[in-house]
């Protein structure tokens, strides 16, 4: 991580390089806590090896296929060509700049749709409407799947009597919506740092979005990065026992949706143009969609008050940007901006 933030930094990409720099420590302290306590319990973390293993494999097998394309397109002067996908995605990657000042509407929405995942973290640890949290159903599920297959299990992951969860236990709830977090973020990052270390052209990240890249993931972590980054933060904060999860859920939702509403309506309704502190031109109309959405959100999860200065901080963030991507900013300053309120204010949090 400190390697790729001193690429942004000798790349003139202050904002990537300081971005990346603020990844490289926050991932130092959860390596720590790892190490001395533990993010999962056996098997789960065997389990996430093999996640790892089965992400490489599948990155690898991409970045062959890439290579055997490049290796064709150099040779085309004695081979036809063709108009596949993976022809043009390459050539669009090595041929042509694929790191943009600016992107158009359409790709900023592709961008932004990439925020919705946050509606997995609800699902994951509260579930929708009737249904149980999804963590929930997959420790049930496993549980099942390992009493029918006992003799496989003991193989693999030893006696089935170690097995840490029970059938309709909370902690799995906690934990493995932990679990998810990190294997998001390793799916994401592992395809990130193939881009920032051997090329854009082999990131299978780069293929399915499309190429949306701009100027500031040049030698740097893309936007979707620093925000799992901070929702992973701010979440391990919850399960030591800092924050509440009401308020992380606050601080995820409005980071992942008033930030893209704001961008969005700004992008495409924007008319009232503001300078911001750091120069960036922004418009009243995206200030007002992000802030007004803010509170809204807060206000559900959490109540009148709360919403107030979720929707303040939020505003401020956005207004007053620093050489800090804001999508790792977000979560982590409301989040803990709420908790600090609530410790002063001493107001129940919610409705009830």
């Amino acid at each position: 991580m400190f390697y790729i933030a001193i690429k942004g930094y000798k790349s003139n990409n202050r904002y990537g390089g300081t971005s990346t720099l603020i990844c490289g420590f926050i991932y130092l302290i959860l390596a720590f806590y790892n190490i001395f306590v533990g993010f999962l319990l056996y098997p789960y973390t065997g389990f996430m090896i093999w996640w790892i293993g089965i992400i490489l494999s599948i990155y690898l097998c991409f970045a062959v296929i890439i290579k055997n394309v490049k290796h064709k397109i150099e040779s085309e002067e004695s081979l036809p060509k063709n108009n596949s996908k993976l022809r043009k995605f390459v050539i669009l990657m090595t041929q042509e700049n694929p790191y943009k000042e600016s992107i158009s509407f359409k790709m900023e929405v592709i961008r932004k749709s990439f925020h919705l995942a946050g509606i997995l973290f609800i699902l994951a640890y509260f579930g929708f409407f009737f249904l149980f949290p999804l963590t929930r159903i997959v420790n049930d599920t496993v549980i099942v799947s390992i009493k029918e297959s006992e003799w496989l299990y003991k193989i693999l992951w030893g006696d089935i009597q170690d097995y840490p969860y029970k059938r309709g236990d909370f902690q799995a709830v906690i934990d493995l919506t932990m679990f998810a977090l990190i294997a998001v973020l390793i799916l994401a990052i592992v395809s990130d740092i193939i881009r920032i270390l051997w090329g854009p052209e082999y990131s299978i990240y780069n293929f399915v979005s499309k190429a949306i890249l701009r100027e500031k993931e040049y030698n740097a972590f893309g936007a979707h990065i620093y925000l799992i980054t901070g929702i992973v933060l701010v979440y391990w904060l919850y399960v030591i026992g800092l924050f509440n999860i009401l308020m992380v859920v606050a601080g995820v939702l409005t980071s992942c949706f008033s930030d893209a509403l704001a961008a969005l309506i700004g992008r495409k309704y924007g008319k009232h143009k503001v300078k911001c502190y750091n120069g960036d031109t922004k418009s009243v109309e995206g200030f007002i969609a992000g802030t007004i959405s803010a509170f809204i959100i807060c206000l559900i999860i959490l109540g009148p008050i709360y919403a107030f200065i979720a929707a303040l901080v939020f505003l401020i963030l956005d207004f007053f940007p620093i050489s800090i991507a804001d999508n790792i900013l977000n979560p982590i300053i409301i989040t803990l901006s709420l908790s600090v309120f609530s410790l002063f204010l001493g107001i129940p949090i919610g409705w009830f």
